[in-house]
């Protein structure tokens, strides 16, 4: 089993920046594609950043390209998502997830389980418990 600790999450103002960590223990996130998801208040979660298992890959949703970035660290087990120019609009918990890297590869997993996620928890098969995140204004 894996499991997966996100931390990093606080509140700050607007502009300022944060890096959310991804912590996986059990078993090697190697050969598994990370995802980030936020879920602002009264919302769907949704995703919004995705690293395929090859880390070359990635994918990110509109309202935070240019803005967040995501890597990862196999030696230490953990993917970042480096959060800039926060906006109010970025508050909300996020929560990162796993999927084991099946034979369709990383382009499957960026479109399936990150960008038409929409909801369809069953796509990933590791989930966090989510940090919060809340950016005032």
């Amino acid at each position: 089993q894996l499991q997966l600790v996100e931390s990093g999450g606080g509140l700050v103002q607007s502009g300022k920046s944060l890096r959310l960590s991804c912590v996986g223990s059990g078993l090697t996130l190697d050969g598994y594609g990370i995802g980030w998801f936020h879920q602002a208040p009264g919302t769907e979660r949704k995703g919004i950043s995705c690293i395929g298992g090859t880390n070359i890959s990635t994918y990110y949703a509109h309202s935070v390209m240019g803005r967040f970035t995501i890597g990862r660290d196999n030696a230490k087990n953990t993917v970042y998502l480096q959060m800039d120019r926060l906006r109010p609009e970025d508050t909300g918990v996020y929560y990162c997830a796993a999927k084991r890297i099946g034979e369709d590869g990383d382009p499957a997993f960026l479109y399936y389980s990150c960008s038409e996620y929409k909801g369809r928890d069953h796509e990933l098969d590791y989930w966090g418990r989510g940090t919060q995140v809340t950016v005032s204004s």
